[in-house]
């Protein structure tokens, strides 16, 4: 389970090629795989959970499927959670390279 404030990193960027034009116009600001992010909410539709990334924003737009206009969000299963264990390690190395 993530929570807002959670370090994730993206497993899967890949657009399904039935909506790559939809995607493209809705949502610029795309993920990219292997990139870390920082989950700032968390989107739970009857049907999907998604998340909203501080380092990713984009446009509300309307979606018919909810009936409203809100940011895109992204599918939380293109997300896995940043181990603490690794983020000691990389802290440790960043302090070690700054001194």
């Amino acid at each position: 389970m993530v929570e807002i404030g959670d370090k994730v990193i993206c497993i899967n960027d890949a657009k399904q090629p039935h909506t790559v034009e939809e995607l493209n116009k809705d949502v610029p600001n795309w993920i990219k795989r292997g990139k870390e992010y920082t989950i700032r909410a968390i989107i739970d539709s009857d049907f999907v959970v998604g998340v909203l990334l501080e380092e990713v924003i984009n446009s509300p737009v309307y979606f018919k499927v909810v009936n409203k206009v809100q940011e895109p969000s992204f599918l939380i299963s293109r997300f896995r959670k940043r181990e603490e264990s690794s983020v000691a390690v990389e802290e440790e190395i960043e302090k070690l390279i700054n001194t």
